[in-house]
């Protein structure tokens, strides 16, 4: 089995002191930082200062593939199976479009959604050793992971920034 990293989990009342928390803890420099919301908020975010999901780049890349495979599909069956109607060019554009356009929206789609998955790390079997029923109903939690010598430097910034509790997670 694999090992859980070890850490600190805070338990906040309000969301304030969770803020101040955060804020505490990135000056001290830490970043590896989850905070635990019965409520998505904007500011617990912000102050995480997490990258941009890559999420996008799966839809550029989707949406590339969709129109090539598209553009590719249909010329290659015009050309293998010519059909001259009304002395129009075999390989004509315009009617290409509607095909290209469709598995464009397709493949972006699928490869968003495959992002969105990969990056959720979804289907999640195992729930972070911080976990606790409280932080889906009233309560916020802050989980740091910390070496062993750093358990009591961050210990006293959480309970500093109004941690209720502070106990370890993981191992």
């Amino acid at each position: 089995m694999a090992r859980r990293p070890p850490g600190l989990v805070g338990t906040f009342r309000y969301l304030d002191s969770l803020l101040e928390a955060i804020g505490r803890l990135r000056e001290a420099g830490h970043r590896d930082l989850a905070a635990l919301s019965p409520v998505p908020h904007h500011a617990i975010e912000e102050a995480l200062a997490k990258p941009p999901s890559p999420v996008r780049f799966y839809t550029l890349v989707g949406c590339v593939l969709g129109g090539l495979t598209g553009l590719v599909l249909t010329v290659a069956a015009s050309l293998h199976y010519p059909l001259i109607t009304g002395g129009k060019p075999i390989v004509s554009i315009p009617p290409f479009l509607i095909i290209v356009f469709e598995l464009t929206i397709l493949f972006g789609g699928l490869l968003t959604l495959g992002g969105m998955l990969l990056n959720a790390r979804l289907p999640r079997v195992h729930i972070l050793p911080a976990y606790d029923p409280r932080f889906s109903e009233d309560r916020f939690g802050l989980w740091v992971r910390c070496e062993e010598k750093d358990l009591d430097a961050v210990s006293a910034l959480l309970r500093g920034a109004g941690a209720e509790e502070v106990h370890r997670a993981g191992r």
